[in-house]
């Protein structure tokens, strides 16, 4: 045999090597809890990886807990690993302050982003019979935060920060029932943390009328969030943009995976984000202009993707 035919017959090896290599590629994708906008969205990236990269990359999607559990898994998973959290816990992480006080890990300052995905974005809800169109109309009315989710913490800070504590009262009622307390008059308003379009407020807005409250830009500074626009037309009767604050989440792995796997799910993710907001509107809401909400390192994997397209990338991503 020949050296030329014998380096032919390694090479067409060493080729389908990779492509079953590609095949076994199996990540799991954690998120949050099942029944959430979030775990819907998991399964839809789950789904659009398998279909993107026809077969090659399988995601198995989680149910979480939430964000910090999520970051505190790192320390024990491995290179197959991606997880969803806001950037800012990872910064907390990786400083070891608030809730990873005394928690610290090196594993942590391994942690590397891959792609940002719809942000938690702040809703005031008010009826249109309420008549509240500004915050300061809200005196006297009475308002839903739920309890216990990111929205209903940064719904009571809100208040409190803008003068209206004791002028209004909180309804003690679930946020699963908002919709219909609203309708029912129990309510005037409720306050709702998720990707936008929200199915809450789609569905208030089709069947009460509403009006979704925007936040003058000292309120936006005031409360330190990351400013978001819903656009005009994102909910019935809603004719002007919204001018709102958001928490920004983002899919990260770890420096134990591999380039070409973070590169590739990055590639599939960015693909395939068209399909999928075929299905879910709130994928209209990422563009590769939200990566500067990422302030952490990108996996180089990703970042060798960001840069053959010519995304905006900056001297945190590393």
């Amino acid at each position: 045999m020949t050296f030329l035919k014998t380096l032919g017959l390694a090479a067409a090896a060493a080729s389908l090597l990779g492509a079953s290599a590609w095949a076994d590629t199996r990540i799991t994708y954690k998120s949050a809890k099942a029944g959430s906008s979030y775990f819907q969205m998991a399964v839809q990236i789950s789904e659009a990886m398998k279909a993107g990269s026809d077969g090659a990359i399988s995601v198995t999607v989680e149910e979480s807990q939430g964000s910090v559990q999520n970051v505190m898994e790192v320390r024990a998973r491995g290179g197959d690993y991606v997880f969803t959290t806001p950037p800012a816990l990872v910064g907390l992480a990786q400083g070891g302050r608030a809730m990873f006080e005394g928690k610290g890990d090196p594993a942590f300052d391994e942690i590397r982003a891959l792609f940002p995905i719809p942000s938690l974005t702040m809703h005031f809800v008010m009826s249109d019979s309420s008549g509240v169109t500004s915050f300061a109309d809200m005196e006297g009315k009475t308002i839903l935060l739920g309890s216990g989710s990111f929205g209903a913490r940064e719904g009571a800070k809100y208040i409190d920060m803008f003068g209206l504590t004791d002028k209004v009262t909180i309804a003690d009622v679930e946020l699963s029932n908002a919709v219909s307390a609203l309708k029912n008059g129990q309510i005037d308003g409720f306050v709702t943390a998720g990707s936008y379009p929200a199915p809450n407020v789609i569905e208030a807005a089709a069947s009460t009328g509403v009006t979704v409250l925007s936040l003058s830009p000292d309120q936006v500074a005031q409360t330190k969030r990351t400013e978001l626009t819903i656009p005009a037309g994102t909910y019935a009767g809603q004719d002007s943009d919204i001018t709102t604050t958001s928490l920004p989440v983002v899919a990260y792995t770890t420096s134990k995976m591999d380039d070409d796997t973070a590169y590739q799910l990055t590639k599939t993710y960015w693909e395939t984000k068209a399909q999928m907001a075929g299905e879910a509107k709130w994928w209209d809401g990422v563009s590769v202009d939200m990566l500067s909400n990422i302030t952490s390192a990108i996996h180089p994997g990703a970042r060798r993707y960001y840069e053959e397209i010519g995304a905006p990338l900056t001297d945190a991503h590393g």
